[in-house]
């Protein structure tokens, strides 16, 4: 294994891979806060943070689904994730529903009206990503997306 190393001081000694794997980590967080701060400007993220256009689109793809359900598909509480199926249902976006599995725990589902916004969410959020990273191949954003999914893996593995 090649390395690269470097002393400072009281500083460890860091490989070049531990040192790339933590300037990836940093960028990727500097790039969430720039997508949310693109995603409340363009109404896919609600002005307090919660993402309604992530939660309906798990409701979309995976069919209905329990609160608790939908907070262990993220790194964020229960509670969190009702405050928003609440906000979405006063707005008449999802709606609660029986759980044959569960009496108390009912599940939320997208409403017709919910079913058509995370449509057209979707739509303008292909709109917005048509227009970045024109100097990427498909293969390397692909690439990319594979590798950001490998350490973000990792990281929930650890916590």
């Amino acid at each position: 294994m090649a390395t690269t190393r470097h002393k400072t001081g009281a500083d460890p000694i860091i490989d070049s891979k531990a040192e790339a794997i933590a300037e990836l980590m940093l960028e990727v967080a500097q790039c969430f806060f720039r997508i949310r701060a693109l995603g409340q400007k363009t109404g896919l993220i609600t002005s307090w943070g919660g993402g309604a256009f992530g939660f309906m689109r798990s409701l979309a793809l995976l069919g209905p689904l329990t609160v608790p359900q939908i907070a262990q598909m993220r790194p964020t509480s229960r509670q969190r994730m009702q405050r928003l199926a609440d906000e979405l249902a006063a707005e008449g976006l999802v709606e609660f529903i029986e759980n044959p599995k569960h009496r108390r725990s009912k599940l939320v589902r997208l409403t017709r009206i919910g079913g058509a916004r995370y449509r057209e969410m979707n739509t303008r959020l292909s709109a917005i990503a048509s227009t970045m990273g024109v100097a990427l191949s498909e293969a390397d954003v692909r690439k990319t997306t594979d590798i950001v999914r490998q350490v973000s893996d990792d990281v929930k593995a650890r916590s």
